[in-house]
């Protein structure tokens, strides 16, 4: 059975201002078939757009049980499936071990029924890579994805996974540049 790959990004224009502009993008890969998808909102946050990113592409799949990766470069949405974060949340009635209320709520609840119907694995990928610059240190970046993730990955399987990142970066700012172009 082929695995289920999915590429999220989001992105915010004004991110701590009052009124802003959000967009997420995602793509989902099943052997050589290919979904790109990509929305926003307005006055919302960057993390929410890379959550809203994550749950647009479960929301997509039609077949239970697949086996997903997932790959983002958000720490905080990546590091919370990979620490488990939200198992203390849940066990202390969403609330940080500040005791503060978690942020996003609504979005973490919506997402986390998604791991049950499906076998999902979680990686971090270095976001904004410009991959043809001569001044991108390509073997750096590798280290640091493969300590990140383990040593499954290819120097290819890298720069594929970044060059997937990258596209869904563009998807989340298509949503934002077309709202802005509409107000002109």
């Amino acid at each position: 059975m082929a695995i289920l790959k999915i590429y999220t990004d989001g992105a915010c224009s004004g991110n701590q201002n009052k009124e802003n502009i959000g967009g997420w993008g995602a793509i989902l890969e099943y052997g050589s078939h290919k979904k790109e998808l990509y929305g926003g909102e307005l006055n919302t946050t960057n993390n929410r757009m890379e959550m809203m990113a994550l749950l647009k592409a479960f929301e997509a799949i039609k077949i239970e049980g697949q086996t997903i990766w997932a790959f983002s470069d958000s720490s905080y949405l990546m590091d919370c499936f990979r620490d488990k974060w939200y198992k203390k949340w849940l066990k202390n009635g969403w609330k940080t071990s500040g005791k503060k209320d978690v942020e996003n709520k609504d979005l973490w609840m919506a997402l986390l029924p998604y791991l049950d119907r499906h076998d999902i694995r979680f990686f971090r990928v270095k976001g904004h890579v410009d991959l043809d610059s001569p001044r991108t240190n390509m073997d750096q970046l590798y280290e640091k994805f493969i300590e990140w993730n383990g040593p499954g990955f290819t120097v290819e399987d890298f720069r594929y996974v970044t060059e997937m990142n990258n596209r869904a970066d563009q998807l989340a700012n298509q949503w934002k540049a077309d709202r802005e172009s509409e107000e002109k």
